[in-house]
C-alpha cells in the first residue's frame, strides 16, 4: 500500500448516522404515493443519490412519472428528512471520529468530504465539524452518483492529491466500488459480510490509531 497524503470520509454512516432519518423520512414519502418500504429495501439505499432513491422506489411499485413529479416528491422527501435531523448536535458525531481527525490532522493528512447528501455541509455546520475539512465534495457538486467515482475523484483534485494516496471511508457497498473504480484504497465502516470488497473493514473509529490504520492496509 502506497503512502496515504489524504483521507476521504462519507458522511451519513461515517461521520454521523442519519440511516434512520433517511429511512423514516422515505418511508413518509413511499407511504405518501402508496408503495411498500420496508428495511430491506433501504439497505438498499445507502450511498445512493437522493434521484436514484427515488428512482428505486418507484420501481418496488411499478410507478412512472415525468420529472416535474419526480422533482416535487424530492422536495417532499428532503423536508420530511430536515424535519427529522433539525435537532442533531456535536453529541451525534459517532465515536471516535472527533479523536481520529485530530489524529489524521497531527500527521499532516488532508482531510475531505466525499457524500452524496446535498444537506451535507449544513449538518457539518450543526456537528461544529467544517473547520476539519479541507475540501467538501458533495450531492450538490456531482452529476453522477455512487458507484460512480466522481464525488471521490473530485475530492481527491480539490486536495491535490493522486487517488491511490487518498484513502476512503465508507459505509455501503455502492461507495466501497465507487472508490475501487476511481483507484482509491478503501476502508468499510460497518460488517465485513456486507463490505467485503473494501481493502479492510473496521466497526468504526473509536479506539482507531495512526499504527492501527497502518496497520489495516
Amino acid at each position: 500500500m502506497k503512502k496515504i497524503r489524504a483521507c476521504i470520509f462519507d458522511l451519513d454512516g461515517v461521520i454521523i448516522d442519519t440511516a434512520s432519518h433517511h429511512f423514516i423520512a422515505w418511508c413518509q414519502l413511499a407511504d405518501e404515493i402508496g408503495i411498500p418500504f420496508a428495511d430491506e429495501h433501504n439497505e438498499a439505499l445507502k450511498g445512493l443519490s437522493r434521484l436514484d432513491s427515488l428512482e428505486y422506489i418507484l420501481n418496488i411499485g411499478g410507478m412512472v412519472l415525468d420529472s416535474e413529479t419526480k422533482l416535487r416528491l424530492m422536495e417532499t422527501k428532503n423536508a420530511h428528512y430536515l424535519k427529522l435531523v433539525g435537532n442533531i448536535t456535536p453529541m451525534d458525531v459517532l465515536p471516535g471520529v472527533m479523536d481520529f481527525m485530530e489524529i489524521l490532522k497531527s500527521k499532516g493528512i488532508k482531510v475531505a468530504l466525499g457524500s452524496s447528501s446535498k444537506n451535507a455541509e449544513m449538518i457539518l455546520r450543526r456537528l461544529n465539524l467544517m473547520d476539519q475539512f479541507d475540501a467538501l465534495v458533495d450531492g450538490n457538486h456531482i452529476t453522477l452518483s455512487k458507484p460512480d467515482p466522481e464525488v471521490f475523484i473530485l475530492g481527491a483534485k480539490a486536495l491535490g492529491i493522486e487517488p491511490e494516496y487518498c484513502l476512503v471511508f465508507e459505509d455501503a457497498q455502492s461507495g466501497i466500488d465507487a472508490a475501487k473504480a476511481g483507484g482509491f484504497p478503501v476502508i468499510g465502516i460497518g460488517s465485513l459480510a456486507a463490505l467485503s470488497k473494501a481493502d479492510a473493514v473496521i466497526a468504526g473509529f473509536d479506539g482507531l490509531t495512526w499504527d492501527g490504520l497502518k496497520a489495516l492496509l
